[in-house]
């Protein structure tokens, strides 16, 4: 079985240190359209993850919340990780018609500098410079929302998924959640003060000494129906069994995910299955593939939508992972 030394707490939510109070800026409101009102498109969908041997294979599949949603978003976040986002990943105001996404523009952070404290007893400090990046990025755009938004204390306004390698550690998945809370301004009407809460983080994988390595699949919002890949598998589904009968090398990782041992698949045919697979489960969704090893990234089925083409960090080891397309030979 493989081993990995103790990162953070495992399997625990971890919160950052306490941060400054925002203050609202006087703009906007979200239950109605009117100029200067500032508004957030929801990503929604599910995000799956298999930690085969060598490589991590992940996909998401876009399960739109509204009529405006968007599609769950790929980004690079370091040189071992990237993230997908889920939740308000893309802002607009009413009165500009370029929006504000999450996934560009992303500031370069390192652990140990000094604007990001952390406690190391608590969190890795490479984890704690993502979560303060994407707060910066997101607390301007909250602090605009001063009439009431319809979200639950414990649901997550941003969620991300973080997928990669950590250096002496190996594999690792994380969620980075933002929630918000309100709170009325009696004396100024009907005005909202919108506060943006702490990150919560939360270790998907690896999972606890001697507890069976399985396919990790997140949700946004958690609520959306229908059985987990794991469970399908698991449950042996007809379309997926059908799969396995005429190709050996898809029964044996099938095998693996379902004895506890996705860790041990092969790489290529553990990719492989999942492609075969997301069509029988997406349905008429669209869906996007890809993997990721120490040495690099690389789409499968990449979306639709251009992937902006990724800044390169000069302190970056040549093999980080890129989000930019391989170029077609032929």
């Amino acid at each position: 079985m493989q081993v990995f030394p103790v990162r953070g707490f495992a399997r625990r939510a971890l919160l950052l240190a306490p941060l400054v109070a925002l203050v609202c800026l006087p703009v906007c409101g979200q239950d109605r359209e009117r100029a200067d009102e500032i508004v957030a498109n929801l990503a929604g969908g599910r995000v799956i993850v298999h930690v085969a041997n060598d490589e991590i294979i992940f996909a998401a599949i876009d399960q739109p919340i509204e009529a405006n949603s968007i599609p769950p978003r790929v980004m690079n976040i370091d040189g071992g990780h990237i993230g997908v986002l889920l939740g308000a990943s893309e802002w607009r105001n009413t009165a500009d018609p370029q929006p504000v996404r999450l996934d560009r523009n992303f500031p370069h952070v390192t652990a140990g500098n000094s604007k990001y404290e952390y406690n190391p007893d608590e969190i890795a400090p490479d984890l704690e410079t993502m979560g303060v990046a994407f707060l910066e990025q997101l607390r301007p755009l909250v602090s605009q929302l001063q009439h009431k938004i319809e979200f639950k204390p414990d649901e997550a306004l941003l969620e991300v998924v973080v997928i990669g390698y950590a250096r002496d550690y190996g594999p690792e998945v994380w969620t980075i959640e933002y929630r918000v809370e309100q709170e009325q301004i009696a004396t100024r009407g009907d005005f909202w003060q919108t506060r943006l809460l702490r990150p919560r983080f939360t270790q998907l994988y690896p999972p606890e000494k001697k507890e069976p390595k399985i396919l990790v699949e997140v949700r946004y919002p958690p609520s959306l129906e229908g059985p987990k890949l794991q469970q399908l598998i698991e449950g042996n589904y007809p379309d997926i069994d059908e799969l396995a009968k005429g190709n050996p090398k898809f029964q044996k990782v099938l095998n693996e995910i379902e004895g506890g041992r996705a860790n041990k698949a092969a790489p290529q045919d553990a990719s492989d299955l999942m492609r075969a697979i997301l069509p029988i489960i997406a349905g008429k969704s669209r869906f996007i593939l890809g993997t990721i090893t120490e040495r690099g990234f690389d789409w499968v089925v990449p979306p639709s939508e251009p992937v902006e083409k990724v800044k390169q960090d000069k302190n970056a080891p040549p093999e980080a992972p890129s989000l930019r397309r391989k170029p077609n030979p032929n």
